[in-house]
């Protein structure tokens, strides 16, 4: 499967890189720096330069994908609307199906993410907003999102399970997740969809 990877220097980007190859997909990385994706070469790798906030770039760098996976996040010091331009690059595109990080306690799933997590977020209106936002813009694309809690570096979950929104078990505040076993769930959404349109959850237990 050809399949594309949007900031795929993250660390959650990596892991999807790394694992995609490892199942012998093809990867198309997108990055604004090609240099620090790591790992080894690969003749399934195609390094591209694109910056989400630079529709030109982003319309020749997504031109023909299928599957589009994004492990973007905002870093430090990112403008206000990164993962807004991002989903909507994306969507532009129209590819066959898109899965995309978000994070548990906003949007459809403020309810599930606990009150802890409500007010984390209510703090940071500005990049609750702009996850919201760029949600919304996908599942309307009838893209899938996944909704995981905080992220962690660490082996891929011996007991990983996805599900969706209706069928999370509800905690004061979000089981975290390895960044492992989120790449896995989205690569696993990617080769079968099951959450098309929906909110989906990795978890590990």
């Amino acid at each position: 499967m050809q399949l594309t990877v949007l900031a795929a220097s993250g660390g959650t980007g990596r892991e999807l890189t790394r694992q995609a190859l490892e199942r012998g997909h093809t990867v198309t990385a997108i990055v604004r720096t090609p240099g620090r994706i790591a790992g080894p070469d690969s003749v399934r790798l195609t390094r591209v330069a694109a910056d989400v906030r630079d529709p030109d770039a982003m319309k020749a760098a997504l031109r023909g994908s299928e599957v589009v996976l994004s492990g973007l996040g905002v870093a430090e010091g990112d403008p206000p609307g990164t993962l807004t331009a991002g989903a909507r690059a994306v969507t532009a595109a129209h590819p066959q199906r898109i899965i995309w990080l978000g994070a548990i306690g906003t949007g459809p799933s403020a309810q599930a993410g606990g009150l802890l997590v409500r007010s984390m977020f209510r703090a940071m209106r500005a990049k609750r907003d702009d996850k919201v936002t760029a949600d919304a813009e996908v599942l309307r694309a009838g893209g899938t999102v996944f909704h995981a809690g905080p992220l962690a570096n660490g082996p891929l979950g011996q007991d990983r399970r996805t599900v969706g929104l209706d069928a999370y078990p509800r905690r004061l505040f979000p089981a975290g997740v390895s960044r492992a076993t989120v790449a896995a769930a989205m690569l696993d959404e990617a080769e079968s969809a099951r959450f098309a349109g929906m909110i989906a959850i990795p978890l590990e237990r």
